[in-house]
C-alpha cells in the first residue's frame, strides 16, 4: 500500500513529507486510514536520536486513531468502517508466558514497536502514525468506544495507558493517596485517571504556579517540592507517586513523601536517575519502580474506562505541517497538554 507521511531523514533534519510503502494486507491484518495521531515526547526523542537507536527515515507516532478501510479474510474482531486505535505496539510473539498473560509489552522475544522496529512478517522497518495509512495485525488493533471523542482520544494510546497501567498495578482505589510529579502530557492524564478511580490526588511541582491548573484537572491539592518545610510536613503521606517527568532529574526528594510500603513509579524518564541515598528506602520499606505501557487487554480496558468515566486528554489540534513547530513548543513544555495531528491536513500539507 502506497502512503504518505512525515519523516525525519537525519537527527538534525526537520520532519518533511515522505512517501513510502506499507506492507500488503495479510490474512490477519487490518488496514486503517489514520484520522488523528497524538504527539508524544518519545516521538521527539526518536526523531532526534536522543536515545541513540533511531533508524532513518523516521516516521514517528504511536497514538493512532483511525477508520478501518480493509480487513484480511481471517480477521474477526473488526470490520470496515469501525473506529479503531493503535498504540505503541504492533506485534509480539503471542506465545511466551508474558504474551499469554496479556503483557505483550513484556514479550520475552521482544515486542515490535509501532515505529523503530522491524515487521516480523516482511522484515521491513515499522513506521508510525504521522502518516495517512497503516496496516496492523488484528490482535494489536483496539476498539474505540462510541462514547469517546475520536478527535481527542489519540493520546490515550500512550499517555493514557502509560499512567493507567501503574495505577491498576498498584491497585489504586477510593481513598488511595496518589502523588503526581509533573503536569505535562503524562501528568495530566495521571491526575484525571487517578481522580476517576476515586483516589486523593496531589500534584507535586517545583512551584505553586500550576496550582490552578492542577485543581482544574481534578487534583485535590498541589505540593511545592522546592519548599523544604512543606515537603517535610508531607512526609509519609502518599501510598503511590507517579513520576512523569521526561528528562533526567533528582528523585531523592520524593522518597520521604511515601508512607511505609509506598512506591515511586517512574514512567517518564528514560536513562540514568543519578545517585540515590538508600536510607528512605530502608527505613520506610519504600520502593522505586518503573512501568512501561500496558498490554493490549489492559489498553482496551483503559479505553472502556475512559468512555465510562468521561475521561479525555486536554489537547491542541494541529496540522501535519505544523509538527516541527510543535516539537519546538514541546521542548519548552508549551502545550496543555497534548498535541494531536488532524490527519485530514496531510494531503494539503
Amino acid at each position: 500500500m502506497r502512503t504518505i507521511g512525515y519523516a525525519a531523514q537525519t537527527s538534525e533534519s526537520p520532519l518533511a513529507p515522505f512517501a513510502f510503502e506499507r506492507r500488503p494486507l495479510q490474512p490477519g491484518d487490518v488496514a486503517m486510514e489514520i484520522l488523528y495521531c497524538g504527539v508524544c515526547h518519545s516521538d521527539l526523542h526518536y526523531a532526534r536520536n536522543d536515545w541513540g537507536f533511531s533508524a532513518y527515515p523516521a516516521v514517528p507516532g504511536h497514538e493512532i486513531v483511525g477508520r478501518v478501510t480493509a480487513v484480511g479474510p481471517d480477521v474477526t474482531r473488526h470490520t470496515v468502517g469501525d473506529h479503531v486505535a493503535v498504540g505503541c505496539l504492533v506485534d509480539s510473539c503471542l506465545e511466551c508466558d508474558q504474551c499469554h498473560k496479556g503483557e505483550e509489552q513484556m514479550c520475552r522475544h521482544g515486542a515490535t514497536g509501532t515505529y523503530g522496529g522491524s515487521e516480523p512478517i516482511m522484515g521491513t522497518p515499522t513506521r508510525g502514525g504521522y502518516s495517512k495509512h497503516i496496516v496492523v495485525r488484528e490482535e494489536f488493533v483496539l476498539k474505540v468506544p462510541p462514547a469517546l471523542d475520536i478527535a481527542r482520544a489519540a493520546p490515550l494510546l500512550c499517555a493514557g495507558i502509560t499512567t493507567y497501567s501503574p495505577l491498576r498495578t498498584w491497585n489504586v482505589r477510593p481513598g488511595t493517596r496518589v502523588g503526581v510529579v509533573g503536569l505535562g502530557g503524562l501528568g495530566h492524564m495521571a491526575v484525571k485517571l487517578a481522580v476517576a478511580m476515586g483516589a486523593h490526588v496531589t500534584v507535586i511541582s517545583r512551584s505553586a504556579a500550576k496550582r490552578a491548573d492542577a485543581l482544574a484537572l481534578g487534583a485535590h491539592g498541589l505540593l511545592v517540592s522546592a519548599d523544604a518545610e512543606t515537603m517535610a510536613t508531607a512526609a509519609n503521606t502518599f501510598d503511590l507517586i507517579i513520576d512523569t517527568v521526561p528528562v533526567e532529574h533528582d528523585v531523592q526528594p520524593y522518597l520521604p513523601l511515601l508512607d511505609v510500603d509506598g512506591t515511586l513509579v517512574l514512567v517518564g524518564q528514560v536513562g540514568p536517575v543519578g545517585a540515590l541515598n538508600s536510607v528512605p528506602l530502608l527505613m520506610g520499606r519504600r520502593r522505586i519502580s518503573g512501568s512501561p505501557i500496558g498490554g493490549i487487554a489492559q489498553t482496551q480496558e483503559m479505553l472502556d474506562f475512559c468512555a465510562e468515566k468521561g475521561v479525555l486528554p486536554d489537547v491542541e489540534t494541529i496540522r501535519m505541517d505544523e509538527i516541527n513547530h510543535a516539537f519546538e513548543r514541546l521542548l519548552k513544555a508549551d502545550v496543555r497538554y497534548r498535541f494531536v495531528i488532524d490527519m485530514a491536513s496531510l494531503a494539503a500539507a
